[in-house]
C-alpha cells in the first residue's frame, strides 16, 4: 500500500477537514471518531506519512515512535481512561478492515468493553 497524501487524515492534518481535537504535538493529532464504537472513541493519527503500523515501525525514527506512543498515552489520560482501562487498536492492511491508509490508533473506553475484537 502506498501513501496517498489526499487521504482523509492527511486532509485533517492540513486543516482542510475539521475535527474535534483532543491533543496535538509534533508527532500526532488526536480527535474524536465520528462513528464511535464505544462510549469513548478517539483516533490518534501520526503527523508522519506512514500507511500503517508496519510502515511506521519499519521506517520511522526512534523519536517518532516514542513521540507517537506518548501522544497515544496523553490522549488516554486527557480522556480520563487510564484508571479504568482502555483498548488501543491498530488496523493494519486490507484484511484487518483498515479504511484509511494513514497510521492511526483507535482508543476505545469509557465503559466495560467486550472481549470480541
Amino acid at each position: 500500500m502506498e501513501y496517498n497524501a489526499d487521504n482523509v487524515f492527511a486532509k485533517i492534518l492540513r486543516g482542510e477537514i475539521p475535527c474535534k481535537r483532543i491533543y496535538e504535538d509534533n508527532y500526532a493529532l488526536s480527535f474524536y471518531d465520528i462513528s464511535p464504537k464505544a462510549k469513548v472513541h478517539a483516533l490518534v493519527i501520526s503527523k508522519g506519512m506512514f500507511t500503517d503500523y508496519n510502515d511506521f515501525v519499519n521506517h520511522s525514527t526512534d523519536d517518532e515512535i516514542a513521540g507517537y506512543s506518548r501522544a497515544v498515552l496523553k490522549t488516554a489520560e486527557i480522556l480520563g481512561l487510564t484508571q479504568t482501562g482502555y483498548r488501543i487498536v491498530f488496523n493494519t492492511g486490507r484484511d484487518s478492515g483498515q479504511e484509511v491508509p494513514h497510521l492511526h490508533a483507535h482508543i476505545l473506553g469509557g465503559e466495560k468493553l467486550g472481549i470480541n475484537l
